[in-house]
């Protein structure tokens, strides 16, 4: 079990509506910070620093496919961020709520577009 310490900075990230909502998303699939830019409308650096953050407090992981990275959930043994993220949201509706309508990967070797 985590020390209250780390659980409480954990929960600070996520009192960040960007990096909640990037977690909210993650739940569905891995993600690349390019998809992120386009579904949050903010800076490739902006969103490299919440994906930072997020992995400095144990909550993301990554894995480079060649040029690419892709970022997905590390909480399998965090019962708290589980117990809050299962509170959130569809995914769905949370990206329907942000004007976005499609939740299929942007990012690859086959799309000729990415980071």
């Amino acid at each position: 079990m985590e020390s209250i310490e780390t659980m409480a900075e954990q929960l600070k990230l996520l009192g960040d509506r960007t990096r909640l909502t990037m977690l909210a998303l993650l739940q569905r699939r891995e993600w690349c910070v390019c998809e992120f830019v386009e579904v949050f409308d903010i800076s490739q650096p902006g969103v490299s620093q919440h994906i930072r953050k997020m992995r400095a407090g144990g909550l993301v992981r990554e894995e480079r496919r060649g040029q690419w990275v892709y970022y997905s959930l590390n909480i399998a043994d965090k019962p708290h961020i589980q117990a809050l993220l299962q509170a959130l949201p569809d995914p769905n509706e949370l990206l329907r709520a942000m004007g976005k309508t499609k939740l299929e990967a942007v990012c690859g070797p086959n799309s000729g577009s990415c980071c």
